[in-house]
């Protein structure tokens, strides 16, 4: 299994995300979305949005680093646009879980709580 260091992140926008208008932004699949190094992704970067540049009216792409220690299945990619309209994003690990608990016993079983 190869070692992930950077994701590469693409986000396309209709609106102007320089005045703020970041409702209509939208994750575009990246050419190649991982990748063994940070600096891999950076170099990469350029390429992947001239690729994707007809997709939306503004592209914008960020790669981000991913921490080997964390386990994939337990974390979340959560991006931002910022005032300035920087793309900016993170891989961030769960920290909570919602619990489903019925509250009604059916007929011949006795709730618990």
């Amino acid at each position: 299994m190869e070692h992930i260091a950077a994701l590469l992140l693409i986000v396309g926008c209709s609106g102007n995300v320089g005045a703020g208008d970041t409702r209509e932004c939208q994750e575009l699949p990246a050419p190649t979305p991982v990748y063994e190094t940070f600096e891999e992704c950076e170099a990469e970067k350029p390429v992947a949005m001239r690729e994707l540049e007809t997709e939306a009216p503004q592209v914008l792409a960020t790669c981000v680093y991913v921490d080997p220690a964390l386990v994939y299945d337990d974390a979340i990619l959560e991006w931002d646009i910022t005032s300035n309209g920087e793309l900016t994003a993170s891989i961030e690990p769960v920290t909570s879980f919602a619990v489903a608990q019925n509250e009604h016993a059916r007929p011949g079983h006795a709730a618990t709580k």
